[in-house]
């Protein structure tokens, strides 16, 4: 209905915006993910999200489309509202979202406030092969997300592969003495790690 707004930004907190459009003011929802995107901003413009329900219009604001996208696939599950979706993009980073579901680590959900074990499970199971492609693009990108390094991103899939936390660490700080690469594709680094095990 309303695929997204551009304006001012008034009023914002961690979670919500009022964004002045040509003199109107939007009541926007919005995540710590946005938040965090657009806190040092004036402006700009925001993808949105309308959701109608019996007592309620709510307006939902995201500060990039794949942030949307993820929202969108989140509440498609039984059981996870939009609260709860905002929960989870407010405790998470979307990548680290799409990559717990992609790699069946349903703990990882379950850290979220809000999220049980039974929600985190029907998570991975139901958007595992919808997200998987998204998932896949941003590793044969080399796609490190913000705030993360390629270290943590091979230790958690380590972690994901049953290894212990201090065996994937030293497996990692091995592999990174010893490669004669500069900089090993995440791909590429998980591998060697294995073998340094």
């Amino acid at each position: 209905m309303i695929a997204y707004l551009k304006g001012k930004f008034v009023n914002k907190t961690p979670a919500s915006l009022i964004l002045d459009v040509q003199g109107v003011g939007y009541d926007l929802q919005i995540s710590l993910n946005t938040y965090s995107a657009i806190s040092q901003l004036d402006e700009g413009l925001l993808y949105t999200h309308l959701q109608i329900t019996e007592t309620a219009h709510t307006l939902y604001g995201f500060a990039d489309i794949n942030e949307k996208m993820l929202f969108l696939q989140l509440i498609s599950v039984s059981g996870v509202g939009a609260s709860t979706a905002r929960m989870m993009l407010s405790g998470m980073k979307p990548e680290e979202i799409i990559r717990a579901i992609v790699q069946n680590s349903a703990v990882e959900l379950e850290k979220i406030k809000g999220i049980g074990k039974k929600t985190a499970q029907r998570l991975t199971l139901e958007l595992k092969d919808k997200l998987s492609k998204m998932h896949d693009n941003q590793v044969t990108a080399g796609v490190t997300p913000v705030g993360r390094t390629l270290e943590a991103d091979a230790q958690d899939a380590l972690i994901a592969l049953g290894i212990s936390k201090q065996m994937a660490e030293n497996a990692i700080r091995k592999t990174l003495k010893a490669t004669s690469e500069e900089t090993p594709n995440l791909e590429t680094l998980i591998k060697l790690s294995l073998k340094n095990l």
